[in-house]
């Protein structure tokens, strides 16, 4: 990474970002938010990230083994932003040409429509709601915790907080990505919980 005072060089008249993160490390990943958030700060009150094409990068997939960010993670957080998201290897040049050609044909479409961002070019087909749904499963630590009911809730209760997440996971109507590990994992909760209720 430049150092911050020439970084901030570039951001003024940006038409394209590629954001990179390894999918080995975490951490990098964990960084994306804060990129954007620098980015916002130097493109200042009146900068217009919605006029950007962003492509988010998730690189090292040759190195399968050391793998700690899924795609499925990675392609919700890209996705949930509006942005595209591709898997790359800069060592084995896979998926490589696919992104730097869907990047450069992006910023010509923003460019004849008059630096703005195509509506087109990336449908958002789920809701915010389905997203945070789905990162909190994830990140829950028990099933308690992944259906959203306090331990020693009621068998009606746990029914009830299922029934809301089925509905709003179902993979039938949600195209989240991740959804369908994140329904299973909800019908899982269920299932051993209500063991536990008598």
């Amino acid at each position: 990474p430049l150092s911050p005072q020439v970084r901030n060089e570039f951001y003024k008249d940006t038409q394209g970002v590629i954001l990179v993160y390894d999918v080995g490390q975490k951490e990098s990943f964990d960084a994306l938010d804060a990129w954007l958030a620098e980015m916002k700060q130097e493109l200042g009150p009146h900068g217009n990230m919605e006029n950007i094409v962003f492509v988010v990068c998730a690189n090292k997939i040759d190195c399968t083994k050391h793998r700690s960010v899924d795609e499925s993670e990675g392609r919700l957080w890209a996705e949930s932003r509006g942005f595209l998201y591709f898997e790359t290897s800069a060592q084995t040049g896979e998926g490589i040409n696919e992104m730097f050609q869907t990047f450069y044909s992006a910023i010509i479409d923003l460019c004849d429509n008059g630096g703005k961002r195509p509506p087109s070019s990336i449908g958002v087909s789920f809701t915010k709601e389905q997203a945070d749904a789905i990162r909190r499963i994830r990140n829950s630590k028990d099933s308690w915790d992944m259906l959203g009911v306090k331990p020693g809730a009621t068998r009606d209760e746990v029914n009830k907080a299922y029934r809301k997440l089925a509905v709003l996971l179902h993979p039938d109507k949600c195209v989240a990505p991740g959804s369908e590990d994140a329904f299973k994992a909800v019908v899982n909760a269920r299932t051993a919980l209500l063991k536990n209720i008598k």
